[in-house]
């Protein structure tokens, strides 16, 4: 026999008593956490009946409804309801409008937004600071009739502000400004930014409060000035609320807000070439004829781009930046 002989390794050996880590199961994780899991089901419960049942009518965009025969009797049409969306004179203008209108509204929502909050942060009166953010924030929880009254107030052809005390002032003749369209192309934007602003300056302002001191005080000790802190420090720590913040506006990207093109522009059908977005012109067109089918095409039509939209957003924002990305 050899001198040397294979030992095999025994049960008390570090080979049979190192023991495999088995991930827990779904029953098990439901009876370590059933509490959070009780918790949740009011806030489940009400997710599932407002915004999933209610995805059934979908079915109402690819039929001709009948209301004597009800949403299921009624005869399929498949994409009649689409063709006709698409197929009218006014389907480019309502499109370019509503993305045109959100790409200039994400714009100025992002940079006025971060501009605000950086300089509300650097403040040294931090009841001023909140005094501006409360006052900016004002506007955000005013109704848009509320709003279209200030417009009108400022924009009126006989008793308007601007036609009856600024423009005269400086030598210009009134403007009828509910009936040039060309206008509202500056006009929309200002409104929009004015009662939306505060929102999400108060979110920047808070990612920028939970910003360690310590990153300044170093960059300080360094010798940088504060433009060299928000471009090294704050901007790129608040990267991830400004990227998220952007990509959930740029979900509803094919939606317009009703009431701001609806209200503020008083439905003047003069302005319609630079006010008429696909909101609107579904709730002239459509839902004032009745035909809820149209309705419901333009509506889906809206939903399933805006979901298409956020998706490629976010694979580039992943691209780039993984950390960043929503999913």
């Amino acid at each position: 026999m050899s001198d040397t002989a294979t030992i095999a390794p025994t049960a008390s050996s570090p080979a049979k008593m190192k023991k495999t880590k088995l991930k827990p199961s779904f029953l098990d994780t439901v009876k370590k956490y059933w509490i959070f899991y009780v918790m949740m089901l009011p806030a489940a419960a009400l997710l599932f009946v407002n915004n999933y049942i209610p995805m059934a009518g979908v079915l109402i965009a690819f039929k001709n409804i009948n209301y004597t025969k009800g949403i299921i009797a009624s005869p399929w049409i498949g994409f009649d309801n689409f063709k006709y969306l698409f197929s009218s004179d006014a389907a480019w203008v309502i499109t370019r409008n509503t993305i045109g209108y959100n790409i200039v509204f994400i714009i100025l929502n992002l940079v006025i937004a971060v501009a605000f909050a950086i300089m509300f942060n650097e403040m040294r009166s931090k009841f001023l600071s909140k005094f501006h953010q409360s006052t900016m924030f004002l506007p955000f929880f005013l109704s848009w009739v509320v709003v279209s009254y200030l417009v009108y107030a400022f924009l009126g052809v006989e008793h308007g502000y601007l036609n009856k005390v600024l423009l005269p002032k400086i030598g210009v003749d009134p403007i009828e400004w509910y009936s040039q369209p060309v206008y509202w192309l500056v006009v929309l934007p200002i409104v929009s930014t004015w009662k939306g602003i505060g929102y999400y300056t108060v979110i920047y302002m808070a990612a920028i409060i939970g910003i360690d001191n310590e990153y300044y005080e170093a960059a300080l000790i360094d010798g940088a000035n504060k433009w060299q802190q928000i471009r090294s420090i704050t901007l790129p720590l608040i990267a991830p609320v400004m990227i998220t913040m952007t990509l959930l506006q740029i979900g509803r990207i094919f939606y317009a807000d009703f009431g701001l093109f609806f209200q503020v522009t008083r439905n003047a059908g003069a302005l319609y070439p630079s006010t008429q977005v696909i909101d609107t012109y579904v709730y002239q067109t459509f839902l004032s004829m009745g035909d809820i089918g149209m309705s419901s095409a333009a509506g889906l039509y809206q939903s399933v781009v805006g979901f298409v939209t956020v998706f490629l957003s976010n694979l580039v924002v992943r691209r780039f930046s993984k950390e960043n990305a929503l999913f």
